[in-house]
């Protein structure tokens, strides 16, 4: 198979510098066709780029960058079975491809159609169109988390883009999800405005980040007797506590369990000074915690989302490892604090936040999965097995969703009058704002459907800022989210106390 991209010659952009696109694992050729510019871009865009290149990315190139062509006579290119046509331009009648897959932008052509979303307020919604039949192969929402400025936002959209043609193009079925486009604002910026605002946001964060911990997550519990957030939809009923932290470590990705007779709540300790995460564990009794803040398990690597899943008489744990690239299966050997990696269920892939489920007689695996660009909360990957621990096959429709709001696991599966159940992170927002509680109304090896049905945010009932993971263990709900966090008593009084912590419980950590 030979791909074939066309893209404007006086818009060429180092994404374009590519001689293959890995499908499937393997590197199929591409050429690039220069064409013509259907319409020009807005006046300045690249000195703009060149900014915040200098400022944001501290001179690192991106792949918005502007790419240099080599003078050419006319182009030699073997008669390819793919087109994919990033140009505003119309399809020439007589083009033989098989397939012509136009990639839109909040339905619009053109990168153009993408610099105007992005300067609306939001990222688009891509859809990946047959040409020749006006059918759309498939569909996603990119998330911003890790995008700088307009010319990073330009290039985690084309990047997220390359992601969805890799897909249709390796033959799988895909599943189409029903995505409303952003409403925007309903104001266009102008480039030199968003891009002014951006670098005034980006050094406002700086002097955040001088001043304060960022981000510091903490973690919310309560004894519930009565129906929880999954039976109200929302986060009221007995109000919540701050397990209490040292200031210098955040608590975050909590999953309480009850074994051998005891209930504690693990959790990713982050040392802000570190940088890096370990698992630790406290004790719960029917009062609240108790004891000291214990490490159980660490690592070289950074460890976080510790899931807990009861198989075989044994406890087991999955670590978040996505840096490293596998996702790892421990075994507890003493409750709670010694644990040994067992085996790898799954490697050579950044897959974030690994939740298992049972159905229908299988184990299901769920994921925020990464091909190594774009953002980290967008793309949910499934794999399959008979058995813990595997072997764990791919869904047919990896990745079966890609969409910033509803795909980044949130906490434990939950089945309700027969129902499953998913907490979901919604990141439409900002990496780890909300949360949404999605059921799951269709599962197998080759199918997937799942429809959100409630939406939770930050407010009076959960001061501070964003909302990010939900578990239960018979009374004892967990929640986290994030808060101002200053580095200093001096810097401390300048912050709401609300904002700094709210009901914190005792704990010896603190």
């Amino acid at each position: 198979m030979i791909i074939e991209f066309r893209c404007e010659r006086e818009y060429a952009r180092q994404w374009m510098a590519r001689e293959t696109l890995s499908i499937d694992g393997r590197d199929v050729p591409v050429q690039i066709v220069w064409a013509p510019t259907a319409e020009p871009r807005p006046a300045g865009l690249d000195a703009l780029f060149e900014l915040e290149r200098a400022v944001l990315r501290k001179g690192k190139h991106g792949g918005a960058d502007r790419l240099k062509i080599v003078p050419e006579g006319a182009q030699a290119c073997s008669a390819a079975d793919v087109i994919v046509d990033f140009t505003g331009a119309e399809r020439d009648p007589d083009c033989s491809a098989r397939l012509y897959l136009r990639p839109l932008f909040n339905g619009v052509a053109g990168e153009n159609a993408a610099l105007a979303a992005i300067l609306a307020g939001d990222l688009p919604v891509i859809d990946i169109v047959n040409e020749v039949d006006g059918s759309v192969l498939d569909r996603g929402h990119p998330s911003g988390e890790i995008a700088a400025g307009l010319s990073g936002a330009l290039e985690t959209v084309m990047a997220r883009t390359l992601t969805m043609v890799a897909a249709v193009l390796s033959g799988r079925p895909r599943i189409v999800p029903q995505l409303a486009r952003p409403a925007g604002n309903g104001l266009r910026r102008e480039p030199v405005g968003y891009v002014a605002r951006g670098l005034a946001a980006s050094i406002a964060k700086e002097i955040y980040r001088l001043c304060c911990y960022a981000p510091h997550w903490h973690i919310g519990w309560r004894f519930n007797d009565g129906g929880g957030v999954w039976q109200t939809g929302d986060l009221s009923g007995p109000g919540w506590n701050v397990l209490g932290d040292p200031g210098n470590h955040f608590y975050a990705d909590p999953f309480p369990i009850t074994w051998q007779g005891r209930t504690f709540v693990f959790f990713e300790d982050l040392d802000h000074r570190v940088g890096k995460g370990i698992i630790s564990a406290i004790e719960f009794s029917d009062a609240g915690p108790v004891g000291e803040v214990m490490p159980v398990l660490e690592e070289p690597w950074h460890l976080s989302y510790p899931f807990l899943i009861e198989d075989d008489g044994e406890l087991w744990m999955i670590p978040e490892s996505s840096t490293r690239g596998d996702v790892a299966l421990y075994k507890c050997v003493r409750f709670p604090d010694i644990w040994e990696r067992y085996a790898t269920l799954l490697s050579g892939l950044e897959l974030a936040d690994a939740t298992i489920t049972r159905h229908n007689g299988l184990h299901y695996l769920f994921g925020a999965w990464r091909d190594g660009a774009g953002g980290y909360s967008d793309s949910l990957a499934i794999y399959y097995a008979d058995r813990l621990l595997g072997p764990w096959l791919p869904h047919a429709s990896n990745p079966v969703l890609i969409d910033r709001a509803s795909t980044r696991p949130a906490g434990n599966f939950v089945t309700l009058n027969g129902k499953l159940w998913r907490p979901v992170q919604d990141c439409a927002d900002g990496y780890g704002a909300a949360l949404a509680l999605a059921e799951v109304v269709e599962l197998s090896p080759t199918a997937f459907k799942q429809i959100v049905r409630h939406s939770l945010k930050p407010g009076p009932l959960w001061p501070g800022r964003k909302l990010h993971t939900l578990n239960r263990c018979g009374r004892l709900e967990v929640i986290d989210g994030s808060r101002v966090q200053p580095k200093t008593r001096a810097f401390a009084s300048h912050f709401p106390s609300t904002l700094v912590s709210a009901r914190t419980s005792p704990s010896s950590a603190v």
